[in-house]
């Protein structure tokens, strides 16, 4: 049973490698190329059409688009011809998206909408009706679809994605689309806090636990418990000498029987780990993953501004 399983995903990966290997050379694609620059210029959005799989497909190819600052919609091909052609506009570009280019909705369709938009079709053969009745046609090889049948959309379903995938980001890349175009799109999103949510969004809701230099265990105690992150920096007035955490006291307590008598500095940890509060929380979680830590001092000019703990990182469901 194990041979069997191996040898169809070594198949399967094989024929849609193969047919994969074919798209590289599709950036000296005369028709392709056209296709981008229409896109680029249109004063309308761009409606991505298409039924059954190559309908999924469609959809996939409306959200990239939007998330990538090209505004796009998607339109099932038998919705439009049952009610929804008001939602095309006279400036509007119809991407057709269709393995074969026979389907019936798009015969009824396309006589439509010809005389006043542009239509861009994107099938596996050449001689279709929609390739013929588009204003542009991007012909998609698909040398054999991964079932063993050779029937189901499988290579074709994959080809077509890394197709609209390729026009979003050329379209994102020639429009100068920025992270703040980015985080505009994801206000709320991981993506959109990963590039934009800075440490004291996230610090200035701790508490801010420190001792100076020469205070005592006890204050030291108490200030972590106070704080509950764990740790309290060491100051010396205002300027930053330490930082004392849990493990510390735990070691103290482990090599010393009379501990009344030691003050902050000597159990401290010299030269904390610090960040900017202007920094981005994704590089906190970066620099408390390259030393192995779980919170990290907050600075304004060396000033100490707060703490940073993992947990107020990972809530916002910020990762690595």
């Amino acid at each position: 049973m194990k041979k069997i399983i191996k040898k169809v995903i070594k198949d399967s990966i094989n024929k849609q490698m193969q047919s994969m290997e074919v798209l590289y050379h599709f950036h000296s694609n005369d028709s392709f190329i056209s296709i981008i620059e229409i896109l680029l210029n249109t004063k309308g959005k761009i409606i991505c059409c298409g039924l059954g799989k190559s309908g999924i497909i469609a959809q996939k190819w409306a959200a990239t688009l939007n998330s990538l600052g090209s505004p796009s919609v998607f339109l099932h091909a038998e919705d439009a011809i049952h009610g929804d052609l008001g939602l095309i506009q006279d400036d509007d570009i119809l991407i057709c998206i269709s393995k074969s280019g026979e389907t019936n909705a798009f015969k009824s369709l396309i006589p439509i909408v010809k005389n006043k938009n542009t239509i861009i079709s994107i099938t596996s053969n050449k001689k279709s009706y929609l390739s013929i009745q588009s204003d542009l046609h991007l012909y998609l090889p698909v040398q054999q679809e991964a079932d063993s049948l050779n029937l189901a959309p499988t290579t074709s379903s994959s080809l077509q994605i890394i197709i609209g995938d390729t026009i979003a980001v050329c379209l994102s890349h020639l429009n100068k689309f920025t992270k703040e175009d980015f985080y505009s799109n994801h206000p709320s999103g991981t993506l959109g806090k990963q590039l934009f949510l800075k440490v004291s969004d996230l610090s200035m809701k701790n508490e801010k636990p420190f001792v100076q230099i020469n205070d005592s265990i006890n204050d030291v105690i108490n200030s972590i418990s106070k704080g509950r992150l764990g740790m309290t920096c060491v100051l010396d007035k205002d300027i930053i000498q330490g930082i004392i955490t849990d493990g510390d006291l735990r070691r103290m307590l482990e090599k010393n029987n009379q501990f009344k008598h030691l003050s902050a500095k000597d159990i401290m940890t010299i030269a904390p780990k610090c960040i900017d509060l202007k920094q981005l929380a994704f590089d906190a979680l970066k620099l408390m993953n390259q030393y192995q830590i779980t919170q990290l001092i907050v600075t304004e000019k060396d000033k100490y501004k707060g703490v940073i703990h993992l947990h107020d990182i990972l809530n916002e469901g910020i990762h690595l």
